[in-house]
Protein backbone atom coordinates (compact mmCIF):
# COMPACT_ATOMS: atom_id res chain seq x y z
CA UNK A 1 0.00 0.00 0.00
CA UNK A 2 1.28 3.42 -1.35
CA UNK A 3 1.37 5.48 1.77
CA UNK A 4 4.19 8.46 1.00
CA UNK A 5 3.75 9.97 -2.85
CA UNK A 6 5.42 12.93 -4.48
CA UNK A 7 3.25 14.47 -6.98
CA UNK A 8 5.03 16.50 -10.20
CA UNK A 9 6.97 18.31 -7.64
CA UNK A 10 8.98 21.59 -9.01
CA UNK A 11 11.35 23.95 -7.70
CA UNK A 12 13.68 26.34 -9.00
CA UNK A 13 16.34 28.78 -7.41
CA UNK A 14 16.38 31.90 -10.04
CA UNK A 15 17.23 30.41 -13.67
CA UNK A 16 17.80 27.23 -11.93
CA UNK A 17 15.64 24.26 -12.32
CA UNK A 18 16.57 22.24 -9.05
CA UNK A 19 14.02 19.85 -9.17
CA UNK A 20 11.76 19.29 -12.54
CA UNK A 21 8.77 17.20 -12.11
CA UNK A 22 9.40 14.83 -9.32
CA UNK A 23 6.90 11.56 -8.76
CA UNK A 24 7.88 8.50 -6.30
CA UNK A 25 5.57 7.00 -4.23
CA UNK A 26 6.76 4.71 -0.88
CA UNK A 27 4.93 1.75 0.19
CA UNK A 28 4.17 1.36 4.16
CA UNK A 29 7.09 -0.60 5.63
CA UNK A 30 9.30 -0.41 3.08
CA UNK A 31 13.00 1.27 2.17
CA UNK A 32 13.18 4.18 -0.10
CA UNK A 33 16.69 4.93 -1.56
CA UNK A 34 16.80 8.37 -3.42
CA UNK A 35 19.23 8.17 -5.49
CA UNK A 36 21.60 10.70 -7.48
CA UNK A 37 25.44 12.30 -7.84
CA UNK A 38 26.58 15.60 -5.33
CA UNK A 39 23.72 18.15 -6.87
CA UNK A 40 21.23 15.98 -8.37
CA UNK A 41 18.19 17.31 -6.61
CA UNK A 42 18.06 14.97 -3.70
CA UNK A 43 17.92 17.25 -0.66
CA UNK A 44 15.85 20.27 -3.00
CA UNK A 45 13.13 17.25 -3.17
CA UNK A 46 13.62 16.25 0.84
CA UNK A 47 13.11 20.16 1.91
CA UNK A 48 9.98 20.12 -0.22
CA UNK A 49 9.22 17.33 1.41
CA UNK A 50 9.26 18.94 4.69
CA UNK A 51 7.83 21.98 4.02
CA UNK A 52 11.03 23.91 3.74
CA UNK A 53 11.22 24.72 0.86
CA UNK A 54 7.41 25.23 -0.77
CA UNK A 55 7.41 23.83 -3.84
CA UNK A 56 6.82 26.04 -7.19
CA UNK A 57 3.95 22.90 -8.47
CA UNK A 58 3.16 19.69 -7.67
CA UNK A 59 2.44 18.27 -3.87
CA UNK A 60 3.16 15.88 -1.46
CA UNK A 61 0.54 13.44 0.23
CA UNK A 62 0.57 10.89 3.07
CA UNK A 63 -1.96 8.33 3.60
CA UNK A 64 -3.65 10.43 1.05
CA UNK A 65 -3.91 13.92 2.66
CA UNK A 66 -1.43 16.58 1.84
CA UNK A 67 1.06 16.55 3.46
CA UNK A 68 1.53 19.58 6.01
CA UNK A 69 2.41 20.33 9.69
CA UNK A 70 0.93 17.23 11.19
CA UNK A 71 3.20 15.39 8.49
CA UNK A 72 6.03 17.09 10.00
CA UNK A 73 4.97 15.61 12.99
CA UNK A 74 5.13 12.36 12.21
CA UNK A 75 8.59 12.04 10.43
CA UNK A 76 12.26 11.63 11.93
CA UNK A 77 14.09 14.02 9.85
CA UNK A 78 18.30 13.96 9.66
CA UNK A 79 19.23 17.12 7.64
CA UNK A 80 22.13 16.89 5.85
CA UNK A 81 23.75 19.72 7.75
CA UNK A 82 23.68 18.75 10.91
CA UNK A 83 22.75 20.53 13.94
CA UNK A 84 23.52 20.02 17.28
CA UNK A 85 23.85 22.84 20.49
CA UNK A 86 27.79 21.49 21.20
CA UNK A 87 27.36 23.01 24.80
CA UNK A 88 24.51 20.86 25.64
CA UNK A 89 25.46 17.24 27.20
CA UNK A 90 24.33 14.20 25.05
CA UNK A 91 21.30 12.96 27.28
CA UNK A 92 19.94 16.48 27.59
CA UNK A 93 20.39 17.17 23.95
CA UNK A 94 17.91 14.01 23.00
CA UNK A 95 15.59 14.90 25.31
CA UNK A 96 15.64 17.96 24.14
CA UNK A 97 14.33 16.95 20.98
CA UNK A 98 12.59 14.62 21.60
CA UNK A 99 10.29 17.63 24.04
CA UNK A 100 10.26 19.14 20.76
CA UNK A 101 8.46 16.29 19.26
CA UNK A 102 5.66 16.28 22.43
CA UNK A 103 7.73 13.23 23.70
CA UNK A 104 9.07 13.43 27.06
CA UNK A 105 8.99 11.36 30.58
CA UNK A 106 10.51 8.30 32.09
CA UNK A 107 9.96 5.60 28.75
CA UNK A 108 11.56 8.77 26.56
CA UNK A 109 14.67 8.67 28.80
CA UNK A 110 14.60 5.36 29.41
CA UNK A 111 13.91 4.94 25.10
CA UNK A 112 16.79 7.10 24.90
CA UNK A 113 19.44 5.10 27.55
CA UNK A 114 19.24 2.26 25.32
CA UNK A 115 19.96 3.86 22.12
CA UNK A 116 22.75 5.39 23.67
CA UNK A 117 23.96 1.76 24.85
CA UNK A 118 23.02 0.24 21.58
CA UNK A 119 25.58 3.00 19.61
CA UNK A 120 28.29 2.30 22.27
CA UNK A 121 27.79 5.64 23.91
CA UNK A 122 26.40 5.18 26.95
CA UNK A 123 29.74 6.30 28.81
CA UNK A 124 29.33 9.43 27.43
CA UNK A 125 25.74 10.52 28.22
CA UNK A 126 26.93 13.49 30.65
CA UNK A 127 29.53 14.63 28.03
CA UNK A 128 29.69 18.00 25.77
CA UNK A 129 28.22 17.64 22.35
CA UNK A 130 31.91 19.54 21.60
CA UNK A 131 33.57 16.89 23.22
CA UNK A 132 32.24 14.01 20.51
CA UNK A 133 33.67 12.97 17.20
CA UNK A 134 31.91 14.14 14.74
CA UNK A 135 31.20 10.46 13.72
CA UNK A 136 29.33 10.31 17.41
CA UNK A 137 27.65 13.64 16.62
CA UNK A 138 26.27 12.20 13.50
CA UNK A 139 24.85 9.13 15.88
CA UNK A 140 23.52 11.50 18.82
CA UNK A 141 21.52 13.60 15.79
CA UNK A 142 20.73 9.76 14.05
CA UNK A 143 19.27 8.70 18.01
CA UNK A 144 17.00 11.93 17.79
CA UNK A 145 15.26 11.36 14.91
CA UNK A 146 13.80 8.23 16.60
CA UNK A 147 13.06 9.29 20.32
CA UNK A 148 9.23 10.56 19.25
CA UNK A 149 8.73 7.17 17.76
CA UNK A 150 8.16 8.77 14.08
CA UNK A 151 6.14 6.69 11.06
CA UNK A 152 8.54 7.75 8.86
CA UNK A 153 11.82 8.58 8.61
CA UNK A 154 13.87 11.13 5.75
CA UNK A 155 17.46 10.76 6.30
CA UNK A 156 19.87 12.79 3.72
CA UNK A 157 22.68 11.24 3.39
CA UNK A 158 23.18 9.48 6.87
CA UNK A 159 25.84 7.48 6.06
CA UNK A 160 28.55 9.78 5.13
CA UNK A 161 31.25 9.95 7.02
CA UNK A 162 30.83 6.83 9.20
CA UNK A 163 33.31 4.06 9.91
CA UNK A 164 31.58 0.42 8.91
CA UNK A 165 30.82 -0.81 12.34
CA UNK A 166 28.51 2.47 13.43
CA UNK A 167 27.21 2.21 9.32
CA UNK A 168 26.29 -1.36 10.41
CA UNK A 169 24.46 -0.31 13.58
CA UNK A 170 22.38 2.32 11.84
CA UNK A 171 21.58 -0.30 9.42
CA UNK A 172 20.37 -2.73 11.48
CA UNK A 173 18.63 -0.11 13.58
CA UNK A 174 16.42 0.64 9.93
CA UNK A 175 15.93 -2.35 9.41
CA UNK A 176 14.41 -2.97 12.61
CA UNK A 177 12.41 0.16 12.02
CA UNK A 178 10.96 -1.59 8.72
CA UNK A 179 9.99 -4.96 10.18
CA UNK A 180 7.57 -2.18 12.77
CA UNK A 181 6.03 -1.10 9.21
CA UNK A 182 7.87 2.17 9.42
CA UNK A 183 8.57 4.35 6.04
CA UNK A 184 12.13 4.92 5.70
CA UNK A 185 13.14 7.31 2.99
CA UNK A 186 17.18 7.86 3.12
CA UNK A 187 19.15 9.80 -0.16
CA UNK A 188 22.87 8.86 -0.85
CA UNK A 189 24.96 8.67 -3.57
CA UNK A 190 26.83 5.67 -2.54
CA UNK A 191 25.21 2.93 -4.49
CA UNK A 192 26.33 0.27 -2.45
CA UNK A 193 24.30 0.85 0.39
CA UNK A 194 21.28 1.34 -1.55
CA UNK A 195 22.17 -1.63 -2.89
CA UNK A 196 21.92 -3.57 0.29
CA UNK A 197 18.83 -1.95 1.77
CA UNK A 198 16.40 -0.65 -0.63
CA UNK A 199 13.20 -1.89 -1.48
CA UNK A 200 12.15 0.86 -4.09
CA UNK A 201 14.84 3.85 -5.41
CA UNK A 202 14.56 6.76 -7.66
CA UNK A 203 17.28 7.93 -9.31
CA UNK A 204 17.48 11.65 -9.88
CA UNK A 205 19.91 13.99 -11.84
CA UNK A 206 19.99 17.05 -13.14
CA UNK A 207 16.66 17.72 -10.93
CA UNK A 208 14.55 15.10 -13.07
CA UNK A 209 13.64 11.20 -11.90
CA UNK A 210 15.32 8.95 -14.49
CA UNK A 211 14.54 5.55 -13.12
CA UNK A 212 11.84 4.76 -10.33
CA UNK A 213 10.29 1.65 -8.72
CA UNK A 214 11.00 -2.01 -7.72
CA UNK A 215 14.79 -2.82 -7.07
CA UNK A 216 14.24 -6.26 -7.73
CA UNK A 217 12.03 -5.22 -10.96
CA UNK A 218 14.55 -2.55 -12.38
CA UNK A 219 17.56 -5.21 -11.82
CA UNK A 220 15.75 -7.85 -13.48
CA UNK A 221 14.51 -5.29 -16.67
CA UNK A 222 18.27 -4.31 -16.65
CA UNK A 223 20.43 -7.59 -16.27
CA UNK A 224 19.22 -9.45 -19.66
CA UNK A 225 22.33 -10.40 -21.34
CA UNK A 226 24.40 -9.10 -18.74
CA UNK A 227 27.36 -10.41 -16.65
CA UNK A 228 28.81 -9.30 -13.85
CA UNK A 229 32.54 -10.85 -13.38
CA UNK A 230 35.34 -10.64 -11.09
CA UNK A 231 38.39 -11.73 -12.51
CA UNK A 232 42.47 -11.96 -12.21
CA UNK A 233 44.15 -11.26 -15.45
CA UNK A 234 44.18 -9.50 -18.32
CA UNK A 235 40.62 -8.82 -20.48
CA UNK A 236 41.57 -6.27 -22.90
CA UNK A 237 41.02 -8.99 -25.29
CA UNK A 238 37.72 -8.33 -24.95
CA UNK A 239 37.15 -4.93 -25.88
CA UNK A 240 36.86 -5.45 -29.33
CA UNK A 241 34.94 -8.83 -29.82
CA UNK A 242 31.99 -7.92 -31.57
CA UNK A 243 29.66 -10.34 -29.14
CA UNK A 244 30.43 -7.52 -26.38
CA UNK A 245 27.60 -4.39 -27.13
CA UNK A 246 29.46 -3.09 -23.32
CA UNK A 247 32.07 -3.02 -20.72
CA UNK A 248 31.48 -1.26 -17.60
CA UNK A 249 35.13 -1.68 -15.73
CA UNK A 250 35.91 -1.53 -11.95
CA UNK A 251 39.49 -2.95 -11.73
CA UNK A 252 38.99 -6.58 -11.02
CA UNK A 253 35.21 -6.43 -11.17
CA UNK A 254 33.60 -5.33 -14.35
CA UNK A 255 30.16 -5.36 -15.80
CA UNK A 256 29.63 -6.40 -19.56
CA UNK A 257 26.51 -6.94 -21.39
CA UNK A 258 26.62 -9.07 -24.56
CA UNK A 259 24.63 -8.81 -27.84
CA UNK A 260 23.17 -11.66 -27.92
CA UNK A 261 21.62 -14.35 -25.36
CA UNK A 262 24.15 -17.14 -26.65
CA UNK A 263 26.79 -15.27 -25.93
CA UNK A 264 27.03 -15.66 -22.51
CA UNK A 265 28.41 -19.16 -22.44
CA UNK A 266 30.81 -18.32 -25.35
CA UNK A 267 32.03 -15.39 -23.60
CA UNK A 268 32.99 -17.68 -20.13
CA UNK A 269 34.89 -20.22 -22.56
CA UNK A 270 36.53 -17.83 -23.91
CA UNK A 271 37.75 -16.08 -20.83
CA UNK A 272 38.88 -19.94 -19.73
CA UNK A 273 40.57 -20.25 -23.33
CA UNK A 274 42.85 -16.50 -22.28
CA UNK A 275 43.59 -18.06 -18.62
CA UNK A 276 41.59 -15.39 -17.07
CA UNK A 277 41.05 -16.59 -13.35
CA UNK A 278 37.32 -16.76 -13.02
CA UNK A 279 36.11 -15.66 -8.94
CA UNK A 280 32.49 -14.50 -9.90
CA UNK A 281 31.13 -15.36 -13.19
CA UNK A 282 26.78 -14.07 -12.70
CA UNK A 283 24.79 -14.12 -15.83
CA UNK A 284 21.63 -11.77 -15.95
CA UNK A 285 23.30 -10.14 -12.72
CA UNK A 286 23.83 -6.32 -12.69
CA UNK A 287 24.97 -3.84 -9.86
CA UNK A 288 22.94 -0.95 -9.03
CA UNK A 289 25.68 1.12 -9.75
CA UNK A 290 25.95 -0.08 -13.17
CA UNK A 291 22.28 0.98 -13.71
CA UNK A 292 22.83 3.65 -12.01
CA UNK A 293 25.97 5.19 -14.49
CA UNK A 294 24.02 3.60 -17.50
CA UNK A 295 21.01 5.71 -16.43
CA UNK A 296 22.48 9.13 -15.71
CA UNK A 297 26.00 8.70 -18.02
CA UNK A 298 29.14 7.68 -18.11
CA UNK A 299 30.91 10.46 -17.02
CA UNK A 300 29.83 10.20 -12.82
CA UNK A 301 31.13 6.92 -13.33
CA UNK A 302 34.44 7.82 -11.81
CA UNK A 303 32.62 10.12 -9.12
CA UNK A 304 30.54 7.05 -7.63
CA UNK A 305 33.26 4.96 -8.05
CA UNK A 306 35.39 6.92 -5.93
CA UNK A 307 32.31 8.03 -3.05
Amino acid sequence: MVALEVKNISKSFGNLKAVDNASFSVPKGSIFGLLGRNGAGKTTTIRMMMNIYMPDSGEVFYEGIKAGPDFNSKVGYLPEERGLYKKMKVLETLLFFAEIKGKKGKNVTRLAKEYLKKFDLADRMNSKIETLSKGNQQKVQFISTLLHDPEVLILDELFSGLDPINTNIMKNVILELKEKGKIILFSTHVMSFAEKMCDHIAIIDSGEIKLNGSLAEIKAQHSQRNISLNYKGDISFLKNNPMIETIADYGNSVGIRVKEEKNIQELLKLLIENNIEVKKFDANDISLEEIFINTVGSETAEEVKND
